[in-house]
């Protein structure tokens, strides 16, 4: 079985390709979505994430999002500690997930693939982009967050040309149904290659 890794910047509708490959019955997980999971249900990550940030991490026994958000904003060093302690929880529940499925390939959404040196461990890599504009438009409407915001992000994460260089297929995010027409033919090829394999 091989994992195939999606990944792209904020905004670029990641999630939306994500689920096409789903409905094309491509087993799916959302690295993001699994992160959120365990940061609340990890006492580990829990503690860890006390030690980082004070108390305040947690509100209400659940992860105090804003006030994280707020501490990392600006702040590299902290978004990379956090990191640290997070994705290799991420990584081992990858892995026994993966173990339950029996579909040719696996699709592992993760955000920062290419930032964390972390391609190795995907077989093939897909990315997936959209022009600035229309990724900071989806950003602002999908967080209610400022513009300001969305570039601090962009600017933590490499350049579209970046990670399409790295990349085994780009898929390019503006309209819809242009979008379905690549995923379905990017899936096409993944099953005929790695049948032959």
């Amino acid at each position: 079985m091989k994992i195939v890794g999606l990944t792209g910047g904020i905004g670029s509708g990641k999630t939306t390709v994500a689920k096409m490959f789903q409905e094309l019955g491509v087993p799916l997980y959302i690295a993001d979505d699994r992160a959120k999971v365990l940061m609340n249900t990890s006492k580990i990550i829990r503690r860890k994430l006390i030690h980082l940030f004070g108390e305040e991490a947690y509100k209400d026994n659940e992860l105090n999002r804003p006030f994280l958000a707020s501490k990392i904003f600006e702040n590299a060093n902290l978004l990379k500690q956090m990191n640290a302690i997070v994705h290799p929880k991420v990584g081992a529940d990858f892995l026994r997930w993966k173990e339950k499925q029996t579909a040719v390939y696996v699709l592992k959404e993760a955000a920062i693939i290419f930032e964390n040196n972390m391609a190795s461990q995907y077989d093939l890599i897909i990315t997936v982009v959209a022009d600035l504009d229309q990724r900071i438009a989806r950003v602002i409407n999908r967080d209610n967050t400022t513009e300001a915001k969305v570039l601090a992000i962009v600017n933590n994460q490499l350049s579209d040309d970046e990670k399409a260089k790295q990349s085994d297929f780009v898929i390019i995010n503006h309209d819809l149904e242009q979008t379905k027409v690549q995923v379905l033919k990017i899936h096409q090829q993944l099953l005929k290659t790695i049948d032959k394999k």
